[in-house]
This record gives C-alpha cells, sequence and structure tokens, in this order.
C-alpha cells in the first residue's frame, strides 16, 4: 500500500544510509532544513502532509541513490503501527575477501557453493545474497563492516551502486559510471580513489547494490 507512513519512513532510511540525520539530509539536498522534521509531515489540524516529488528528487540526487532503490526502501519499511507481516528470508552472506575466491559464484554472478553464512533479510528476492564490505573506497557512504545487500537480477543503470567481480577475482564497490560495448567505467565516491575502466570482457560478472545495513 502507498501510505503516507512509509513514504516518510523511506525518506528516513535514506538518511540513514546516508549516516545523516533528516535535518542534515535536507541540508545536503539544498532545502530548508526542517523540511523533513516530525512536526512538518502533519498539518496543525492533523492532516498529512505529503513530500513533494521534487523534495524526493533531490534527496536522491544528493544521496546518490536511484528511484528503483528509493522503492525498495518504500517496499521494506515498516509503517509505525503497521500490521502486516514482512516476510524475511535466509540468503548467503559473504565477506570481501572471500568473494575473491572461486567457487562462491556462478558465471551470472549469483551465489552458489559452500561456505556462506546467512543473514535474514526482509522481503529478499531469490537469488540475492549479502556482501560485508571492506576497504575504504566507497566512504563515506560505505565503511568496514557494513552488509551490502546485492541483487544479480536487478537491472542495472547508470549511477547505480554496483559490486563487480574482474576475472582475476579482484572485488570491488563501485559507482556505475558509464557502460558501453567497449567499456565500463566504475567510480569511487571516496575521491581519493580513482575511477577505473575495464573491458567488459575482463568482468566477471556486475551487480546492483539494492540495500545496506549499518
Amino acid at each position: 500500500m502507498f501510505s503516507h507512513d512509509r513514504i516518510w519512513t523511506a525518506i528516513d532510511r535514506v538518511a540513514q544510509t546516508c549516516e545523516l540525520s533528516p535535518s542534515a539530509l535536507a541540508r545536503r539536498a539544498g532545502l530548508d532544513p526542517t523540511t523533513f522534521n516530525r512536526s512538518k509531515r502533519f498539518s496543525a489540524d492533523g492532516r498529512p502532509r505529503w513530500p513533494s516529488t521534487e523534495s524526493i528528487a533531490k534527496v536522491l540526487e544528493a544521496g546518490g541513490m536511484s528511484f528503483d532503490q528509493f522503492a525498495t526502501l518504500f517496499a521494506s519499511s515498516e509503517a509505525t503501527g503497521d500490521r502486516s507481516v514482512r516476510t524475511t528470508r535466509g540468503v548467503p552472506l559473504l565477506g570481501h575477501a572471500q568473494a575473491g575466491h572461486d567457487g562462491y559464484f556462478d558465471d551470472a554472478g549469483f551465489p552458489t557453493g559452500e561456505g556462506w553464512d546467512r543473514v535474514d533479510l526482509p522481503e529478499a528476492s531469490e537469488g540475492t545474497y549479502a556482501l560485508e564490505v571492506a576497504g575504504r573506497s566507497m566512504e563515506p557512504l560505505y565503511r568496514d563492516g557494513d552488509i551490502l545487500v546485492v541483487s544479480p537480477s536487478a537491472q542495472i543503470r547508470r549511477g547505480d551502486r554496483v559490486v563487480a567481480r574482474t576475472r582475476q577475482g579482484e572485488v570491488m564497490v563501485k559507482i556505475l559510471q558509464r557502460r558501453t560495448a567497449g567499456s565500463v567505467e566504475l567510480a569511487s565516491i571516496n575521491p581519493d580513489f580513482p575511477t577505473r575502466t575495464f573491458d567488459p570482457k575482463d568482468l566477471e560478472w556486475i551487480a546492483r547494490v539494492v540495500w545496506v545495513s549499518q
């Protein structure tokens, strides 16, 4: 159901993903810092106020998040007082270092083989897995120990956060900057790390990050 509570919960989760308060997220998006305050979510007579499409667009740009990712947050959000039951699925969990070893993924990037741990995630689709972050290339958005939820079956667009594995076994978490028949450009959020360009044949697979647990 498309509800007032769930849309605001999704915005709160964007802020959490960016490790910001709702006020700080609004400020980063170029909005009045009070835009997302809880007191602004209802009018004086108690009627619900909805965020504008413009404010949502600015928030997604400020958080480096696609609309599909926001929709995933909305779909998985649970409004206060919501009595619906959220289903959970035990999905494979792998450390970043292990992901570079053979035997954990098939050619399409789906989890396979033995040696995976398990973690329960709400409303996880078939083939989804979790990857523990290691390294600094995605700071300050992702840090060591964060758990990324990855979907090999999700469509990937420019600007999406992705996990990529090279044929040499290197695994990296990046932003898809550009993808053509002849090259794939993967950017880092951390400016200390340069954009990397690959020949498509040198990448074993690329999968989209659909959620992060921090």
